[in-house]
């Protein structure tokens, strides 16, 4: 957990970090550069327990000062997942260069690419989902000419067209059922508008978006007509059992005049892998519509105890709105709160689970308005969530002062993602493209 000083005419820092059971370590220079080595060994030595920094600042002049010392606790919730995976895209809406799908470690500060778009020449790389964070079930969206979703289904590599005559459009938005052999789309039709205030930059919205579910072994899509109607649904995301669907519904209305009047409750449909069909009837979680709110990327955590989902006044593009905060309904009660313990001033979004279980992270602009950066909290036994921590750097403000990317629908790996890149690149290149055949309930 490196850091710099606060302050410009602090010129030599020395830290030094006791732990409450045992042990200590020092770092000194122009900020505090731990060793990877000692702080592993000295936060096994105290889970559950504080250590405690001292730290003393010489300035430009010479002079010594010493802070008060302050406290970080370590978990002892272990977060054991391999890393991260994250888009890095610059937030200027009008280009997609120099865009990837990237991985970090979170032992160390390595960073490696998943996919960049380099690799792929011009396209866009867009949404990645993987199944609980495993790195040989993951998929990508890729937009452009000879676009398409990249599918690693555990077994084999495919290349697929998601859109069919039968649907509005690609598969967009995505996520995987447990077993791995099915994930829940929304097929969207996107367009961005652009406010003229300077309070706002940019407004994303559906066309048209539908539901649809997708046999990675037959490459066929799911449909039903009670998921496929004039009005909008999106974000699906499986329940932990997976016999439901969470997702996202609002009424059409008039667009793009009537913006701030779409307005999106939080429902769920059964779906049963067994017979391939959807059940007979949308269940109404949240009528946040009722409210005059939207609810948009419900995420259940992996034990089936909780479900994070975003709130904001309208819309289902959170990270664009700066009131989106995170909020919490315990499954088993029914009961919704806000997450005030981590949400801030600024738009807190793209929020995921770790699949070892207690740990999420999310996307917040909270930094300076305008860069999403990846945070990390806990759920402690009652519910609560721990104070968010950014995600380390080795030079935090040079890094993050520099950085001319946001961090982009984060989430847990439990191990790192390898793809053989001249393949996909062949793939890609050749439009060597795979379509879908669609299977209509009626």
């Amino acid at each position: 957990m490196n850091f710099n000083i606060d302050d410009k005419n602090a010129d030599y820092v020395y830290v030094k970090v006791t732990g409450d059971r045992g042990g200590e370590m020092e770092a000194s220079g122009e900020w505090a550069d731990f060793d990877e080595k000692q702080w592993h060994e000295l936060t096994a030595r105290n889970v559950g327990a504080d250590l405690i920094f001292d730290v003393s600042v010489k300035d430009k002049q010479g002079q010594w000062h010493r802070y008060a010392p302050f406290v970080m606790h370590v978990s002892d919730t272990p977060l054991t997942d391999y890393g991260v995976v994250y888009r890095k895209i610059a937030p200027g809406y009008q280009t997609f260069s120099k865009t990837g799908i990237y991985q970090r470690e979170l032992a160390s500060f390595e960073e490696t690419p998943v996919l960049e778009e380099t690799a792929i020449e011009g396209k866009c790389l867009n949404c990645h989902y993987s199944n609980r964070g495993r790195a040989d079930q993951f998929s990508i969206h890729i937009r452009g000419k000879n676009g398409g979703t990249l599918l690693n289904n555990g077994q084999s590599l495919t290349y697929l067209n998601t859109k069919a005559p039968e649907t509005c459009g690609n598969a967009t938005y995505g996520y995987w059922h447990p077993d791995g052999r099915y994930i829940a789309f929304s097929a969207n039709k996107i367009v961005q508008n652009f406010y003229l205030d300077k309070e706002h930059n940019i407004e994303p919205w559906d066309v048209v978006s539908d539901l649809i579910v997708l046999d990675t072994e037959t490459d066929r899509l799911i449909t039903s007509p009670l998921v496929a109607t004039p009005n909008c649904e999106t974000t699906p995301a499986f329940s932990p059992d997976g016999k439901k669907i969470f997702f996202c519904l609002a009424d059409s209305v008039t667009m793009p005049e009537g913006y701030d009047r779409l307005k999106y409750n939080l429902c769920s449909i059964d779906f049963d892998i067994d017979s391939e069909s959807f059940g007979s009837r949308i269940d109404t979680l949240i009528n946040a519509k009722a409210i005059e709110k939207s609810v948009s990327l419900p995420r259940p955590s992996y034990d089936g105890r909780y479900l994070m989902y975003n709130l904001t006044d309208h819309g289902t593009s959170p990270i664009h709105h700066a009131d989106a905060d995170l909020w919490i309904m315990d499954l088993s009660t029914g009961h919704s709160r806000s997450l005030t313990e981590v949400n801030s001033n600024f738009s807190d979004a793209y929020h995921n689970w770790s699949p070892g279980g207690g740990w999420f992270l999310f996307n917040s602009k909270r930094l300076d308005g305008m860069y999403g950066n990846l945070y990390f909290s806990c759920i402690r036994p009652d519910g609560t969530a721990t104070k968010p921590f950014l995600l380390p750097q080795r030079n935090p403000r040079q890094y993050y002062d520099e950085a001319l990317h946001s961090f982009n629908a984060p989430d847990f790996i439990a191990e790192k993602i390898k793809f053989d890149m001249p393949r996909v690149r062949s793939m890609v290149k050749s439009g060597d493209i795979v379509d879908v055949s669609v299977k209509q309930e009626h």
